[in-house]
């Protein structure tokens, strides 16, 4: 993140989203194997003209928060207001000492913000002060009066909004102060109030909000349709050498040889990490930990894990399945499979039963059947969003 950031996305996280009628705020609730939250802000980490993005929450969400936005790369979270407005304005205050020049206010409950709308509102943004995305209104607009209808509403120039709104930070920061206390719908009627002029760029017909349990059953369905299953394969092999144990899937198994290499050699790690990074198109091991370079002389192999866990939770993958083979006469692998397959579940955050090690030999055959080291391979297997405009 830049230490100035010119232009800062807000994702309003705060509220409790009762009319879904579930104990967990709708922004926390599983969504593509995901979180609704969590396909929120990858919409603006993903896009290259928003440097930072910071997600303003319940303060008694944290534990829920932290979950969601695992391995993702946010400013901290600050805690939200009792109204939405309120939230917001706490958020722009948090953001005052990174001097941005532009923010987005986006609402956590709006997961299908599209690269194109994103780049729209900041486009407007060269030339005004406060923009708003919308759509015109299609529907004929009816008035009611309880069960009864009382009247028809003129359509005409009635636009539906949508968040991202854009606004110059500085002036929908005075917008806020100087309208705290009010009951103001959105960020952009808290513009109008101060008299900023807001003009309107087309919004996405797939930006919808999720308020109810019909909304995310549709929101799934529309999520199933943007995403695409990869398979990614991984192999590597360590030498044996002097020592008394070996680190297959970050676990401490007594041998009479140790296995040799840059890191802490655990052959396992590193065929899982090349899997996940094949899965992404992104390169192997080597391109992030050279070995060429003694910042990763003896570090553990969960760090590299952890880094192709990000790459992939940047991109909005999920990891479906992880499935290793470790090739090697001894150790036996049996009495510590358990034991590794709980580990690298806890390192990526994952069910146990989403991993599987297995063990084989090549029945002496070999330079593991001579015992002179183990080989690994690896495949995952990922959920990841289709390339989108």
């Amino acid at each position: 993140m830049a230490e100035h950031p010119s232009t800062v996305a807000l994702i309003v996280a705060a509220g409790r989203g009762r009319r879904l009628g579930t104990e967990t705020a709708k922004q926390y609730l599983p969504l593509g194997g995901s979180t609704v939250l969590r396909h929120s802000v990858t919409a603006f980490l993903r896009h290259p003209d928003v440097q930072a993005v910071r997600v303003v929450i319940h303060p008694g969400d944290r534990p829920d928060y932290d979950a969601a936005t695992r391995g993702m790369a946010l400013l901290e979270p600050v805690g939200g207001g009792v109204e939405r407005q309120d939230s917001a304005r706490l958020g722009l205050e948090s953001l005052e000492a990174l001097g941005p020049q532009r923010v987005l206010i986006h609402d956590a409950a709006r997961p299908f913000a599209s690269q194109g709308l994103i780049s729209r509102v900041l486009t407007a943004l060269e030339d005004h002060a406060a923009v708003l995305p919308g759509l015109a209104v299609s529907d004929t607009l009816k008035r009611s009066d309880g069960q009864r209808i009382a009247g028809t509403q003129d359509r005409s120039g009635l636009i539906r909004a949508q968040t991202p709104q854009g606004f110059r930070f500085a002036e929908i920061l005075a917008a806020h102060r100087a309208a705290a206390g009010q009951a103001l719908t959105d960020d952009a009627a808290v513009a109008e109030a101060a008299g900023l002029e807001v003009m309107l760029v087309a919004g996405d017909t797939a930006n919808e909000k999720i308020t109810t349990a019909e909304d995310l059953q549709a929101a799934e369905l529309r999520l199933a349709a943007r995403r695409e299953t990869r398979c990614g394969q991984g192999f590597d092999v360590h030498r044996f050498g002097e020592g008394n144990s070996v680190t297959l899937c970050g676990i401490d198994i007594p041998h009479d040889r140790c296995l040799l290499g840059h890191s802490d050699a655990d052959v396992a790690l590193h065929a899982l990490t090349d899997a996940i990074l094949g899965a992404l198109g992104a390169g192997d091991i080597g391109s992030y930990f050279p070995p060429s370079n003694p910042q990763w002389r003896g570090v553990a192999s969960r760090v590299f894990l952890e880094h192709a866990a990000a790459l992939a939770a940047a991109r909005g993958a999920e990891i479906l399945h992880l499935d290793l083979t470790l090739v090697c006469e001894a150790p036996k692998i049996g009495p510590h499979r358990d034991a590794m397959r709980r580990r690298v579940a806890e390192i990526l955050g994952l069910a146990q039963e989403r991993v599987s090690v297995k063990a084989t030999t090549t029945e002496g055959l070999g330079f593991t059947g001579r015992r002179e080291g183990i080989a690994a391979q690896a495949l995952a297997t990922l959920c990841l969003p289709k390339s989108l405009p």
